[in-house]
């Protein structure tokens, strides 16, 4: 992923037209809270100016009728202040929250549709701090930050043109403290935002550390590694420390110099307006009013400066956050779409070469044909490129050099939807989401029936263990389907598969994580699945592609040999160099072994 470090000011134009975008559906909400915000901030500076009026028009010449009237317009003022403050914080919480969400789901649906190497790249933790740690950061922002801080503004507006109603020179007093606010303001500006973007990459850091290690934590565990990674813990989440106690620190300055910049202001009225009041030149209640106003004053400054720290963390997350919606690490869509009828299942890779990583080629030249309903197998080292042939065929990237042509068809032609639709695919490592054994089968789709899943079951002998689980169909799988066995999860795999009747079926070491028991009732259910399908199997123990149609034996990336298990036998070449080092423990004492020796041994007498 691209740097962490945001690029941006504080107001960026730029992403704040972006943000607006999720603002934009729910104008009237918009609307409402930003009026009921502005008339709270016009009513906040009435107080002090009544209080002004009760003590200089009643109280100072003991009008108690007139006095009493003007405390029922006090509490009326009050009670209509409390009522806009309670529908502004109500309304701007509630369209933060219907923004986010809309947020949210943009940055669900954008990941889904990222290329796998992408994901390649980055780690999950950090993407998992984009949509969670980020997003309610924006969230803080949208409920409670720029309704806010124009209302603090319309306030702060009110309570100057006030203050130069009651008295001019006694506002200018008040002003005095402002050049050493404003500089204060400043610097506490620059060196926070640069704590809140060591905040942030620390946060993204200490979470993709947590999602791997928790993840991995049975390794930790088996190797005895839990006080190396501790300690590696320790020093991430110390640096996280550090970072937040940065701008803890900004704080604990910026606040204290606030409130006694605040106070000399005050005490500069007080020592002002003394002489003024004795000389008869200014009323006890412009005092007392311009006391109150400078409380009001101050507090919406300070308030600017929390929805300063809103508006920077939010900034540093909604850059990074755009800057994940920016990735364009997209499988291109065909301009020209072709969708397939009546697919047979025919497959040709034509000098295909492929590499992750610039021009370390994974792939080279790679060509060979599957027929519609051949078994193909691949075989190989570990590493000589058999996956990536099966992540090129599904589309999860696209080679560099030749084409892959499906019926005639080349797949960059075919939306990847329409193409995967008639891919089945079983895994080595099988995945399984939190749910119901049903919903792991389906993955949601509600046309496939119950007696279509029982039949899929049926037919590869998953229904045995299925039927005995608590439930059922309904058992609640635990997240990555943690309390089944191995052989478990890739049978239920194997339904998966099957319930969605695909064209072609790809094995990625399908039964290499089962006993040999549920492997010979596997195989036997394969013999029928894979009838009238191209089948593409990968497999390290050359016992179970034997039977292949054509068996391509990979080596760095390019096709070294390819026909069936007896001719690849005969040529004496890498596979049956292969063959016989998987077996040279065994050699005699393996009836199989030596009934699939039988023909190369006749083969040989008759050379001799």
């Amino acid at each position: 992923m691209e740097s962490d470090t945001p690029s941006g000011n504080v107001l960026d134009t730029l992403l704040l037209r972006r943000l607006y975008r999720y603002v934009k559906p729910y104008p009237v909400l918009l609307a409402s809270a930003t009026v009921l915000t502005i008339s709270a901030a016009m009513i906040s500076p009435l107080r002090p100016y009544l209080t002004k009026l009760a003590i200089d028009s009643y109280i100072a010449i003991g009008d108690y009728a007139g006095l009493f009237a003007l405390s029922m317009a006090f509490l009326g003022v009050l009670g209509l202040e409390a009522l806009a403050q309670f529908g502004s914080t109500y309304l701007t919480q509630l369209l933060g929250q219907k923004a986010v969400m809309n947020l949210r789901l943009d940055i669900f649906t954008h990941l889904q549709k990222l290329a796998l190497s992408f994901f390649d790249r980055n780690p999950i933790g950090r993407l998992m701090t984009r949509v969670t740690n980020d997003v309610e950061t924006l969230n803080e922002m949208l409920s409670s930050g720029l309704v806010s801080l124009l209302g603090d503004v319309f306030q702060l507006t009110f309570i100057i043109v006030m203050m130069f109603i009651l008295d001019w020179r006694l506002t200018l007093v008040t002003f005095s403290v402002l050049p050493l606010m404003f500089w204060a303001t400043m610097v506490f500006k620059k060196y926070v935002r640069l704590a809140y973007q060591d905040v942030r990459t620390e946060v993204a850091r200490l979470n993709a550390f947590l999602q791997e290690h928790i993840t991995g934590m049975a390794i930790v565990q088996l190797f005895g590694r839990e006080q190396k990674e501790f300690e590696k813990h320790a020093d991430i989440n110390a640096a996280h420390r550090d970072a937040n106690i940065r701008s803890v620190w900004y704080y604990s300055i910026f606040y204290p110099t606030i409130e006694l910049l605040s106070a000399i202001a005050l005490g500069l009225i007080i020592w002002h307006s003394s002489t003024r009041v004795l000389e008869n030149s200014l009323t006890l209640g412009v005092v007392i009013s311009f006391v109150q106003y400078i409380a009001l004053f101050f507090r919406p400054l300070q308030d600017l400066s929390d929805k300063f720290n809103i508006m920077q963390t939010a900034v540093t997350s909604a850059e990074r956050i755009f800057k994940l919606l920016d990735q364009k690490v997209f499988i291109k869509e065909p301009e020209k779409p072709i969708v397939p009828k009546d697919l047979r299942g025919e497959i040709r890779f034509e000098h295909v070469s492929f590499a992750y990583i610039d021009e370390h080629w994974v792939l080279h030249d790679v060509s060979f044909e599957a027929k519609a309903g051949e078994k193909i197998a691949l075989v190989g080292a570990t590493g000589s490129g058999k996956s990536t042939i099966i992540n090129l065929l599904c589309k999860f990237y696209e080679p560099q050099k030749g084409r892959i042509l499906l019926d005639g068809i080349d797949i960059r032609h075919i939306p990847e939807r329409e193409l995967r639709r008639h891919i089945g695919v079983v895994l080595q490592d099988v995945f399984l989401f939190s749910g119901s054994v049903r919903d792991n089968i389906t993955l949601g789709n509600p046309d496939i029936t119950d007696a279509e899943i029982e039949r899929a079951a049926a037919l590869v002998g998953a229904n045995a263990f299925i039927e005995k689980l608590p439930n059922g169909y309904h058992y609640a799988v635990q997240e990555r389907g943690s309390a089944l066995s191995t052989g478990q999860r890739q049978l239920i795999s194997f339904v998966r598969a099957m319930v969605y009747n695909p064209k072609i079926l790809v094995l990625d070491e399908a039964t290499s994580s089962v006993d040999t028991e549920t492997e010979q009732l596997i195989e036997k259910a394969l013999e029928t699945l894979m009838h009238g399908r191209t089948s593409i199997v990968i497999a390290h123990r050359l016992s179970t592609v034997q039977k292949a149609d054509k068996i391509i034996v990979l080596h760095r990336g390019t096709i070294r040999e390819m026909g069936t298990h007896q001719e690849l036998l005969q040529q004496r070449g890498l596979y049956y160099k292969l063959y016989e080092l998987q077996y040279a423990e065994r050699p005699l004492a393996n009836a199989e072994h030596n009934k699939a020796r039988l023909p190369l041994a006749n083969a040989l007498a008759k050379n001799k």
